[in-house]
């Protein structure tokens, strides 16, 4: 599905990454850990065509994804949630969910798709989304990624901060994704948490893939 090669990505003349290679399968969940500083939400930025300054491949698809602009990716079946859980907080849930959807609406066919990943929200439809805790507005976050029908969502750090009982509801929405035939690339600094949600890891430092290998291999290490 997703396959970087030899990925190169600098801001000005500075060099962030360094010949990253990475892939993700369809309905995989891959992580990628590291320290804060390292290049992991850059590697997401440069996916999503954020980052112009950069070099080697990224196919999706088998599609070169250097020849898309940026704003048609959605089109083709990626999605990024970024860490920054990014919501309309003056918006209410219904009307967050209604501007993410790829026709403006909010439909009853998608909004049963939605509340049934995420039940939660069900409730909150009427709610402005700024009065919404931190574990309901990722929740709200991932789901203005979902309702975009994608089939690769790139996840930056979906729990930092978040109460223990919403970093659960975090990793159970995670989980369904895969089991549904979604990839995800999943970026987060935990290694122990990646370990329970994930079938493989890379280990990102300075800007580099430094090791790669599946869970089994990391749990017996």
């Amino acid at each position: 599905m997703l396959r970087l090669e030899g990925m190169n990505a600098f801001y000005g003349k500075s060099h962030i990454l360094f010949d990253v290679s990475v892939a993700v399968g369809e309905g995989e969940v891959v992580g990628l850990v590291g320290r804060n500083g390292v290049g992991k939400t850059t590697l997401l930025r440069t996916i999503m065509g954020q980052i112009p300054n950069r070099s080697g491949r990224i196919e999706f698809d088998g599609r070169d994804l250097f020849a898309v602009p940026s704003h048609k990716l959605a089109r083709l079946g990626l999605s990024l949630v970024p860490q920054e859980q990014a919501v309309f907080g003056e918006f209410t849930v219904r009307d967050n969910l209604r501007v993410a959807s790829p026709n403006g609406e909010l439909d009853d066919r998608l909004r049963k798709s939605v509340v049934e990943v995420f039940p939660i929200l069900d409730e909150r439809m009427n709610q402005m989304a700024g009065t919404l805790s931190g574990g309901e507005r990722q929740m709200l976050a991932m789901a203005r990624a979902f309702v975009k029908n994608p089939r690769l969502m790139l996840l930056d750090e979906p729990t930092e901060g978040l109460m223990p009982s919403a970093v659960e509801t975090v990793e159970r929405t995670v989980r369904s994704f895969g089991d549904r035939g979604m990839g995800i690339l999943l970026v987060e600094q935990d290694l122990a948490m990646v370990l329970t949600m994930c079938g493989r890891v890379y280990v990102m430092e300075k800007g580099r893939i430094i090791h790669e290998e599946t869970v089994t291999e990391a749990s017996e290490a």
